[in-house]
């Protein structure tokens, strides 16, 4: 007799790090999604000094967490993997609902910026595709769109909405090959975004980061 395959969805402990305070005048909150093997702790100190008296930076973190290397040492955490990837889509996915459900209630007055790097570039595209959330400027940093989601709402979250993408142009991930495939598909579903290249690897840059966040791109 085959082995039967079950799911039950349980309570878990998620994580959230977050530069400075949500509240009545808070105006724009930036949700940022790190890459694959890091943990928000560490990834949101990219973004120090972006925080003001109206804008607040959030970071959650993949609710997988493995080591780097072998069996001790360093930790990372990913947003999913191939194995029950569906469903761990949809895990992320009602996660950052209640992430933003929290910035609902606590700063009421806040529009949303997205920010996914690498890894997270994906997360975040596949979280605006399936959620009723919608932002204010998405920024694609060192990573891409999937392919495999649902174009006709998102497509139509972001007919207002300037779209980033930005990558260091010694990044050999981002090749050119792979960024002009990406810039094919997003133009094949009515999607124009801004190129930012930088100077500088697979990393953040805050020139760059600063430059978003005043309206310089």
């Amino acid at each position: 007799m085959a082995a039967q395959h079950r799911t039950l969805t349980v309570p878990r402990t998620a994580h959230l790090h977050q530069l400075g305070t949500l509240s009545e005048t808070t105006r724009q909150v930036w949700v940022v999604c790190h890459g694959y093997g890091q943990l928000a702790k560490y990834f949101i100190r990219h973004f120090q000094g972006l925080e003001d008296e109206q804008t607040v930076i959030l970071a959650p973190e993949g609710l997988s967490k493995f080591y780097l290397e072998g069996f001790s040492g360093r930790v990372g955490a990913t947003w999913m993997t191939k194995e029950e990837r569906l469903l761990e889509i949809e895990d992320y996915v009602q996660y950052l609902n209640l992430v933003w459900q929290l910035v609902s209630t606590e700063a009421p007055h806040a529009q949303l910026t997205l920010l996914g790097f690498s890894q997270g570039a994906a997360t975040v595209c596949r979280w605006l595709a399936a959620s009723p959330v919608a932002c204010a400027q998405l920024i694609i940093w060192a990573g891409a769109f999937p392919e495999d989601i649902d174009y006709s709402g998102l497509t139509a979250k972001l007919a207002t909405s300037p779209v980033y993408l930005v990558h260091g142009l010694q990044d050999s991930l981002i090749t050119e090959e792979r960024l002009q495939a990406q810039l094919a598909m997003l133009n094949a579903q009515h999607i124009h975004p801004v190129l930012v290249p930088f100077t500088g690897k697979h990393e953040l840059n805050k020139e760059v980061l600063a430059q978003l966040k005043a309206g310089l791109l």
